[in-house]
């Protein structure tokens, strides 16, 4: 918080924009960023409390770096119960909490000063949580503080709770409950994105014009063609891809194919947008804790 200006580093540009929402507001920021409201606001109370009282750190940076490591901290403990409730094994648990904090994307994006993504990834393991303990009530308010959080969370948190619901209603049958609520989620998430951002805007803005305007005529060969896509998925997934994918089958069902289709899901986005240099972050958010449950898994096999 004193060592770097995260404003001027290659590679940290969203954290110019979550600066401005935290210091002056959503109208003094620019782009979809500035729709990314709850960890720039909830900081703002850390920041205003830490202004004169943290000698040489940033209190706008250290207000965001608080937050982000309440949704972080949260995640590993998420990542735990869904460990445990999947194997029924503490120490896998443990382990595969571990492995999700000791992972790249952790420390680089979810605590780096200045980025939201933690918010996201909390609230996915949060809906997964919601799922697999039958609180699928909850997957409505989940919905309204994910699209808060980002804008990205929506689709793929459909994405995630549907095929979670067709892999669940093929081995449990049909309850009209969950599909209820996985409709009404989906609904209150893209309400809450059209109210925000036409609320800040100051004019209607819908679902479809969002993205009608996010979308690029970059073809999906050049999309794919970069330099930083490459170093982004060596750094997250390098590991954690082969091992997790190998004793991805000992898992739940319905957490292993949602997570999945839920990357799948953001490299569409990506492709979407003409530029996938954030997918494997974003992939990260939604298959990261169930590769690293599945990967303490495999590793404590091989220990036994």
């Amino acid at each position: 918080m004193n060592r770097y200006d995260p404003r001027l580093a290659a590679g940290l540009a969203d954290s110019v924009e979550y600066y401005k929402l935290v210091e002056g507001g959503p109208e003094t920021a620019e782009g979809h960023h500035r729709y990314r409201v709850l960890i720039p606001y909830l900081a703002r109370p850390v920041y205003w409390l830490a202004q004169g009282q943290i000698e040489t750190w940033h209190p706008v940076f250290f207000g965001l770096l608080m937050v982000n490591a309440m949704f972080t901290a949260t995640s590993a403990c998420l990542v735990v119960l869904l460990g445990y409730r999947a194997l029924n094994d503490y120490a896998v648990a443990l382990l595969g909490s571990l492995l999700f904090l000791l992972n790249f994307n952790v420390s680089n994006t979810f605590l780096a000063v200045g980025a939201v993504d933690s918010g996201e990834a909390c609230l996915i393991l949060t809906t997964a949580w919601a799922m697999f303990t039958g609180r699928w009530a909850l997957l409505p308010l989940i919905g309204i503080a994910g699209a808060l959080a980002k804008e990205t969370f929506v689709p793929l948190s459909i994405v995630f709770c549907v095929t979670w619901l067709a892999v669940i209603t093929r081995q449990e049958g049909f309850r009209l409950s969950r599909l209820a609520s996985v409709i009404v989620m989906g609904v209150a998430g893209l309400a809450t994105v059209t109210v925000l951002q036409s609320t800040i805007s100051g004019h209607i803005i819908w679902p479809w014009d969002i993205a009608l305007a996010e979308k690029s005529d970059v073809s999906p060969f050049r999309a794919f063609d970069e330099h930083n896509l490459t170093h982004g998925f060596i750094y997250v997934f390098a590991w954690l891809l082969p091992l997790g994918a190998w004793h991805l089958r000992h898992l739940p069902q319905s957490w292993a194919f949602a997570s999945i289709a839920a990357a799948l899901a953001a490299s569409a986005l990506g492709i979407w947008v003409g530029s996938v240099s954030g997918v494997p972050r974003a992939m990260f958010n939604v298959a990261g804790p169930v590769l690293s449950i599945s990967t303490a898994s495999l590793l404590m096999k091989i220990r036994s």
